[in-house]
């Protein structure tokens, strides 16, 4: 890997990391326990548009370790985990086809990492009650992934291309 590369995952991931932290200062979850922005996400969505699938999906997993082990707990790590991982699935597929744009490949991840997050709490539970919480969280997803891919748009437009 080169230098420059090195450099670009490094202020990423630190980028991400407080993108993360300062969502631990704003509480959005008076209605709903649990509900955040989803701020980190413009990381990922930038270098899914910019750097490629594997940048993004490495710069997702290092976010959810580092912020996991920093602020969190082995419980956050795995709801983070399923979170993550299903909703860059679902953002890799939707944009590999393009069927959408950055504002809609957010809002499906926004979207997809709740459903994932309840997936883990129904598995801790052993209880499909978690998925009383979900039409509220269907629809946090929303409003979160489209200000976050409004703001993820604005980024990919204005920020030239990285070298290869």
């Amino acid at each position: 890997m080169r230098g420059k590369t090195v450099a670009r995952y490094g202020l990423l991931t630190a980028l991400a990391m407080v993108l993360s932290y300062l969502e631990t200062l704003v509480p959005l979850s008076f209605a709903v326990p649990g509900v955040k922005l989803g701020l980190a996400n413009l990381v990922v969505i930038f270098a899914l548009y910019r750097m490629g699938p594997a940048a993004a999906a490495a710069l997702s997993l290092l976010r959810v370790v580092l912020v996991s082990f920093t602020f969190g707990n082995a419980y956050s790590f795995w709801y983070s985990l399923a979170g993550a991982a299903l909703s860059f699935l679902i953002m890799w597929l939707l944009r590999r086809r393009s069927w959408f744009g950055e504002l809609g490949v957010s809002v499906a991840g926004g979207v997809c990492h709740n459903i994932g997050q309840i997936a883990v709490a129904a598995a801790v539970l052993r209880s499909a009650a978690a998925a009383y919480y979900l039409p509220a969280l269907l629809v946090s997803g929303v409003l979160a992934g489209l200000a976050v891919g409004a703001a993820a748009a604005v980024l990919i437009r204005r920020v030239p291309a990285f070298e290869p």
